[in-house]
């Protein structure tokens, strides 16, 4: 089989085994051939380490170089339906805006704290946020000036920048919500995020934050495809898992179409029972992900006529 045949050239050799093809694991190096490759379902796993996914051109993303993903690409007929190289150029150089937290700006991150943070602390605490999630997230406050009364997580750029941040009241202000005068085509936290492994697409911060390290906000419920977001998950063929509100679900479905259309393997969270993931602990959130239903276009279908939803 051709696809096999190109394999061994990236991975090495290998044997069969009934409908499975198994070569040595090149993410964990074992020295027994247990990198389990399917390639009409187009899966693998490797039985030490666990790695699996559903979608081989990750791993000849990986471990390949760019020739041979085209060749890849050619083979499974991707390059018909999407030209990367002309469907996501620049067609002009972007301006960096320069943005910085408010002066008034105070860290949570630190051992010791003023009396002022209690009260910001106390809000964070009661929504299940952790010592642990303000390290990781670099979660502040402001007790004075125009974002008085707010916590505040800032986002940034993989080159270490400021992009953006998210100033929610802990004071029950009308507004909610106080962010920068700024674009949102950013991707939340684009330094920590690791476009190789799985990663979870939800709508607010405080979801990002129940659902775990590789996760991004998409601050609302759309992505669209000429957003910086889509384009990265496109490029870098990022295995992605949906979990938007439930009473998002036409937008989430909307959502995962596209990404379907671009050969993206996705997964559906399901989120029904709660108003949104930052209700959930941690635990359930992790254990609903590890039942996310994976959709092709067939399973697609047959979510979006149960739910009457037009996209």
């Amino acid at each position: 089989m051709e696809k096999v045949k190109f394999l061994k050239q990236i991975l090495g050799k290998a044997f069969a085994s009934n409908n499975e093809i198994l070569f040595y694991c090149p993410y964990c190096n074992h020295h027994k051939q247990k990198f389990s490759v399917n390639v009409d379902k187009d899966c693998y796993k490797c039985w030490i380490c666990d790695t699996h996914g559903r979608s081989l051109r990750r791993v000849v993303r990986r471990f390949g170089n760019y020739s041979q993903l085209r060749e890849w690409d050619s083979m499974s007929g991707r390059e018909e339906v999407l030209n990367f190289d002309e469907l996501f150029k620049e067609t002009k150089d972007e301006k960096q805006e320069h943005l910085t937290l408010p002066e008034e700006f105070v860290t949570l991150t630190g051992k010791s704290q003023p009396l002022s943070s209690i009260k910001a602390m106390n809000y964070l605490e009661n929504r299940g946020i952790t010592r642990d999630d303000v390290i990781r997230w670099k979660i502040g406050y402001c007790v004075r000036g125009p974002f008085e009364g707010r916590i505040l997580i800032p986002s940034f750029n993989e080159q270490g920048g400021l992009n953006y941040f998210v100033a929610r009241s802990y004071t029950n202000d009308w507004r909610k919500y106080l962010n920068p005068s700024t674009t949102k085509d950013v991707v939340f936290n684009e330094l920590f995020i690791d476009w190789d492994s799985d990663l979870v697409l939800v709508e607010g911060i405080f979801d990002a934050i129940k659902a775990g390290p590789n996760s991004i906000p998409l601050l609302g419920s759309t992505l669209r495809e000429n957003s910086k977001l889509f384009q990265k998950i496109a490029k870098n063929d990022t295995a992605i898992f949906v979990a938007l509100d439930k009473d998002a679900e036409k937008k989430s479905m909307k959502v995962i179409s596209n990404l379907l259309l671009y050969g993206v393997e996705v997964y559906k969270i399901d989120t029904s029972g709660y108003e949104d993931v930052g209700e959930m602990t941690k635990q359930e959130f992790q254990e609903r992900k590890e039942s996310a239903q994976f959709m092709n276009p067939d399973t697609f279908m047959v979510e979006h006529s149960l739910n009457s939803i037009e996209v």
